[in-house]
């Protein structure tokens, strides 16, 4: 009888002293901010070509820092939406003055966007094959409304340059429709019509690695609906730099130029994972990354 006590006794020893090691861990990963939900960053994709680079980029950059990264795939507006109900923690994508205007005078009270910005050589426009000699400017495309089919080949209907490119035919009158679809599907049209030397006119944007792979130019805008140069900056949801300050100011820090956003695209083009090819940058250019994540 006496043993059994003493065995009792034991095991309910044993099973205090687990209790209380279980609640000291749980105050500890408390007092961290190192609970499950707080190591998680869910980051917006949108499907263009330097927007999965630079979501997989920072994905990479995070996750080797510690941190659970997710990325969620959404077009533009229902990002927004998503970072206005906390429902997402960053879009790494927002091009200003013009392009996303609408966007920023939406959310501008309830999503934060960044004073930095960490891109600043970004242009916006309409292009064409360079072969058409005769097209230059916006204002020449009536003029040839036949030779395109009365056509402008578009991409996601929530993107920001699309609405700024329906803003476009109203102010040059253009007898022209633009038809939204996706940006790898206007990218297949444009490299058909270059293999072909047919004509074709689409909405496109620098940094992007297409200008390296065909014979692009913008048409001149004389009214400047597209405005000049943009600006790209991040977006993060209310309260998010109070919970991840350290990693606020890693965004800040970051900054790019044509030559290594270019080199960053081509790289996660080439992998055949897109992740992959944002590791090999980053193995290339630590010594950048590391002066953002100081």
């Amino acid at each position: 009888m006496k043993k059994s006590k003493k065995a009792l006794s034991i095991i309910l020893t044993l099973f205090v002293i687990t209790i209380l090691t279980a609640c000291g861990d749980t105050k500890g990963d408390s007092e961290n901010g190192s609970s499950g939900k707080k190591e998680e960053i869910t980051i917006g994709q949108i499907n263009w070509a330097e927007n999965i680079a630079v979501t997989n980029m920072w994905k990479a950059i995070l996750e080797d820092k510690g941190y659970n990264v997710k990325l969620n795939v959404l077009d533009m507006g229902i990002m927004m939406e998503a970072l206005e109900n906390a429902e997402l923690d960053v879009n790494l994508e927002v091009w200003l003055p013009v392009q996303d205007a609408n966007y920023y005078e939406k959310y501008k009270d309830t999503v934060n966007f960044s004073e930095n910005t960490w891109f600043d050589n970004a242009k916006v426009g309409l292009v064409v094959p360079s072969y058409l000699n005769e097209v230059n400017s916006i204002e020449d495309l009536n003029d040839h409304k036949e030779l395109f089919d009365g056509e402008i080949v578009g991409f996601d209907p929530g993107a920001g340059t699309m609405e700024v490119t329906n803003e476009v035919i109203q102010d040059y009158h253009l007898e022209f429709e633009l038809l939204p679809s996706s940006e790898p599907s206007m990218l297949v049209k444009i490299r058909d019509a270059v293999e072909n030397e047919e004509p074709i006119v689409a909405p496109l944007w620098t940094p992007h690695s297409v200008f390296s792979k065909y014979d692009l130019k913008f048409l001149e805008d004389p009214q400047n609906t597209y405005g000049g140069v943009e600006k790209i900056h991040h977006a993060t949801r209310d309260g998010f730099n109070e919970d991840y300050p350290e990693v606020s100011e890693w965004f800040n820090n970051w900054k790019m130029n044509d030559e290594q956003i270019g080199q960053l695209i081509d790289y996660v083009e080439s992998a055949n994972k897109p992740l992959d090819g944002a590791k090999k940058w980053i193995d290339e250019n630590q010594e950048l990354v590391n002066e953002w994540v100081k």
